[in-house]
Order: C-alpha cells, then structure tokens, then sequence
C-alpha cells in the first residue's frame, strides 16, 4: 500500500492541524507552525522500494562491492559512537548490509541487526556473519534489549519518525543511548543547492531535519539530547577519493560556511545526535 505526504495535516512534530506550506518549488512540505519539512507526493513503503536495484544502481553504485568505503564509514561512525558508549550490547536499526555491525562486533560490542531490505540483510548474514534479522524495526524491537541503539540514515526513510523513536526507546535498558544520523536540511550546501542537494532525495527519504526539529522530537518521545554536531559529506570519503571528489565541494562549503573543516556545530550536511532515554517516558 503506497502512503501519500499529500494526505499529511498533521504536524509529526508539534501537532499542529492544517494546511502546510509549499517549500522547494512544492517538492517538500513545511509546518507554518514550526517549520518540520516533509516530502509531498506518494510514498513506496520501504519494503517494496529498496530492493536490489536500490543497492546496485537507483541508490548506490554497487553497495556490495564498495567494501573499502563502507567500512571506512563504518570505522568513523565506530569511533564516534565509543567517545560515549563502551562495548556493551548493540541493536542497529536499519543495518543494510551489516558494515558497522562488523566494526563494532570486532570492537568487543555484542550486536544485533534489524534491516528490512531482504537483500540487504541477506547480504550482512551469509556475507558479513553478523546477526540480523529482516523486517521492520518497529515491528522487531518489542523482542529486542540494548544498552545502545544506532540508526544511521534511517530515521529519513521511516513511516514515522514519532513512531521509531519510541520502538527505539523501548528498546533501551535505562539511561541507555542512541546514536542517530540524518541529513541536515540546515546545512549549508542544502541552503546553497535547494532542490539540487544530493541528500533531498524525493524518492527515498520522507522526513527532512534539521539540528532543531531533531532535538526537539527526540525530546517529546522520551529522550534528553547530550550532543549532536554536523559533519561535511567528504567526511566519510576515503582518503584517496577526497582528494580526488573535493576540491570543488570544497570551494563550495568554505564559501558557504566560512570553514575549511570536516566538522561544524550546525553547517555540515550531515547532522550526529547524541541522546539518552529519560526514566520516564514524555510525548509532547
């Protein structure tokens, strides 16, 4: 069954009811009240739309066979996760192929995937040997228990996000983590290249945040944010490919940002959060 934004008046943010506003020549939505964007048009629910040609052409070039670059995301995002978080007991949401399930088990962390692309978690089980199981985290997560819950570029694609952040809290033991990444409309290249920006992506992703509108959902759904911060794109390019991809992005953002960095508090096109679950559970 297909989900139309169309059909969305209220506000998965603040509630608000009534018509939204038009942003990005009509591609996206925004709350007059305040300022959540979301995706117009139809929505694929994500079991039918990231199939193979997700992870071969329509998504990536070839997900499966760029093991050098998944895996130096996936040291990055391991080494970001442990400034807070010692090996403990892991649930990765949306997992895709298992690339950082692989890091931080070898990291000492016992872990656990949830993936609902079939050919993605296929991959990650006969492929990486990581456990994960296939199907919607909402849908997992009441037989799941983590001291740490991550979701990198998940919570973009999701049906709705108040939703996941609370089968995300369930999931938690007390005072336990989540470690989330998501693009940032705010950033400077998205303010730059409107409907251009690589990371608006109609097709696939249905939620649009910025550092505000994150924090301010995670805290309705029972979450106190400890940090977040932003990061450039070319952060996660190997090294070899930066210097080949990032003189021209690079021109770009230090124009935009004022900043030659990888890193920026707001500016990045990549937004990291930092939260812990409160003791009692909020939703505002």
């Amino acid at each position: 069954m297909k989900l139309s934004n169309d059909d969305l008046t209220t506000c998965r943010l603040c509630g608000r009811d009534g018509r939204p506003d038009p942003a990005l020549d009509g591609m996206l939505r925004r709350c007059t009240e305040c300022g959540f964007l979301w995706t117009a048009g139809i929505a694929v629910p994500p079991d039918e739309l990231y199939d193979e040609a997700y992870y071969l052409t329509d998504g990536y070039q070839d997900y499966f066979a760029a093991s050098g670059q998944r895996r130096f995301e996936a040291g990055r995002r391991l080494r970001w996760l442990s400034t807070v978080v010692p090996p403990s007991v892991l649930v990765e949401a949306g997992c895709a192929g298992g690339y950082f399930l692989e890091a931080a088990q070898r990291a000492g962390f016992t872990v656990t995937g949830v993936e609902v692309s079939q050919v993605a978690a296929k991959f990650a089980v006969e492929q990486l040997r990581v456990p994960v199981r296939q199907g919607y985290f909402e849908q997992v997560a009441p037989t799941l228990q983590a001291d740490v819950v991550c979701a990198f570029h998940v919570l973009e694609h999701v049906d709705d996000p108040r939703t996941f952040l609370h089968a995300a809290r369930n999931v938690l033991t007390p005072g336990g983590w989540l470690a989330l990444e998501v693009p940032n409309i705010a950033s400077a290249a998205a303010t730059r290249l409107g409907q251009q920006w690589p990371a608006v992506a109609p097709q696939y992703h249905r939620w649009h945040f910025t550092p505000d509108t994150l924090s301010r959902l995670l805290c309705q759904t029972g979450f106190k944010v400890v940090s977040h911060d932003t990061v450039f794109s070319r952060f996660y390019w190997q090294p070899m490919s930066r210097l080949r991809r990032a003189r021209d992005l690079l021109v770009a953002d230090v124009a935009a940002s004022r900043s030659p960095r990888m890193r920026h508090p707001l500016l990045g096109d990549l937004l990291r959060v930092f939260a812990r679950r409160e003791e009692a559970a909020v939703d505002r």
